[in-house]
């Protein structure tokens, strides 16, 4: 929060992958800076083997089928962090089993392959995150497992039943735009546009795919804090005004 208010942002949202543990501790450190914290959170789908990111803002935290469903997708990222590790082990490079999985074992706490790959570079197994990620847990590498999960109408559809507006997050990293079409008739609200990965082409471009399928659009930093071996984005790149006013008026629509 002490970032973000010497980045000059008013309003944002604490959005950690399938969990909203975050958003309380988020919002009572923002009070000092006078931060207004939206309530948000990015669920990961899977479509045709692959995951996809969904962003959900404005979201109800207490509903309890959201709920339900979050401590579902916790249990596979579990499964999945156990599944690569045997599959690193398989390969010779054995890291710490019991410390790596205690990481997840908080109330609400998520694990993900970031998680493993600081590992991997703390054990000597590659350079740096980005490394790791390219030797041994991206996609089509030796440690990769895929992900169980539900598809991405079907997110689309838990943020809704949540009251709040669902977006496709940075949808330039997967080269599916032939899913907007389907994911606008099944609900989804908006396009994230503007990303630190969007150059101005490509926000031009999702700006008028929102606009021909009737969807708003989204916008942020998906900064990742310091140390997480990704540029920090913090305040770089934002939600335009007009277009978060929209996204504000629909959840408060939906919330009466």
């Amino acid at each position: 929060m002490r970032r973000a208010a010497g980045a000059g942002i008013t309003t944002l949202a604490v959005t950690d992958h399938d969990t909203t543990a975050g958003v309380a501790p988020a919002r009572a450190a923002a009070a000092a800076s006078g931060i207004t914290v939206v309530t948000g959170i990015e669920i990961t789908s899977v479509h045709r083997g692959r995951d996809v990111h969904m962003l959900g803002y404005f979201i109800d935290e207490s509903d309890e089928d959201l709920g339900r469903f979050l401590v579902a997708q916790r249990a596979d990222r579990r499964r999945r962090i156990e599944e690569m590790l045997d599959r690193l082990a398989g390969l010779g490079v054995v890291l710490d089993r019991a410390g790596l999985m205690s990481q997840a074992e908080g109330k609400g706490k998520a694990i993900g392959r970031p998680v493993i790959a600081r590992a991997l570079v703390a054990g000597g197994h590659a350079k740096d995150v980005s490394d790791a990620f390219d030797r041994f847990l991206s996609p089509d590498r030796p440690a990769f497992v895929a992900r169980h999960g539900a598809s991405p109408a079907e997110v689309v559809a838990i943020i809704r039943k949540a009251g709040g507006v669902s977006s496709l997050a940075h949808p330039l990293k997967y080269g599916l735009d032939d899913l907007i079409p389907s994911l606008a008739a099944d609900g989804l609200d908006a396009i994230e546009a503007f990303h630190p990965d969007h150059d101005e082409p490509a926000r031009a471009r999702y700006q008028q795919m929102a606009s021909a399928h009737g969807l708003l659009v989204s916008g942020g930093s998906d900064d990742h804090g310091p140390g997480a071996d990704r540029p920090d984005t913090l305040g770089t790149v934002t939600c335009p005004a007009p277009a978060f006013v929209a996204l504000a008026e629909r959840a408060a629509f939906r919330h009466t």
